[in-house]
């Protein structure tokens, strides 16, 4: 059974959000403020973290901070759960390395589906574990990537979208098709989404940023490797 923990001050929106869960085959664990919920995650290390960012005791930025620096949960999908609807604050969340960012009022419908896309995303792969393109190595059951033969950190949405591209090295992928199979879902208000991300993969891979190319008013395509 997959554990999600759910660190949202508001009891009622918690309750809510853990009905649906439980409901769905989920064991859950709650947290009402941000040093709590930094608690329970390093105690538990669950398999999600649905985080509200306006949290009192310690705000969800400074939660995710030290979510990431600690081994335990450094690669822990984290869902941010947020008031704000204005697109910096989005993308302020995106770039700080969530893996999706939902605001509220939502609905559970809707947040159900992203979280068992996250999860799905985050299960073993089956068949090959292993592939290697250009430069980027993939270990599929650990979730790591490996960059020149290094290990570099990316998050599991992160890896899926980046294995997703090498696994079809040269074909061109449309915004759509990318947020369906990566965030399961497709929807152009969304595309900042992905943006995002990709923004976020080119730092990670530095000098080898050039590989990932951007396909003006379609979406983006990974560069086929030599042979």
């Amino acid at each position: 059974m997959q554990k999600v923990l759910i660190i949202e001050d508001e009891r009622d929106i918690a309750d809510l959000i853990g009905f649906n869960l439980l409901r769905a085959g989920y064991e859950i664990f709650k947290a009402h403020d941000g040093i709590e919920g930094t608690e329970v995650a390093l105690r538990e290390c669950p398999d999600l973290i649905l985080l509200d960012l306006m949290l009192p005791g310690r705000d969800g930025y400074a939660v995710f901070r030290e979510l990431r620096r600690d081994p335990r949960t450094a690669n822990t999908p984290v869902i941010m759960l947020t008031a704000r609807a204005q697109t910096e604050d989005r993308i302020q969340g995106l770039e700080a390395g969530a893996d999706d960012y939902l605001t509220k009022p939502f609905s559970p419908k809707e947040l159900m589906l992203r979280v068992q896309a996250i999860l799905k995303r985050s299960e073993m792969s089956p068949g090959v574990v292993h592939f290697t393109h250009g430069p980027f190595r993939f270990d599929k059951n650990a979730l790591k990537f490996y960059l020149d033969n290094e290990p570099t950190d990316l998050t599991a949405t992160e890896f899926k979208l980046m294995l997703f591209l090498c696994e079809r090295a040269g074909k061109t992928h449309d915004r759509n098709d990318l947020l369906r199979t990566v965030w399961g879902y497709s929807d152009t208000t969304h595309s900042r989404t992905l943006d995002t991300h990709m923004k976020r993969l080119r730092q990670k891979l530095g000098t080898h940023g050039s590989w990932v190319e951007t396909i003006r008013g379609i979406g983006y395509s990974i560069v086929k490797a030599e042979a």
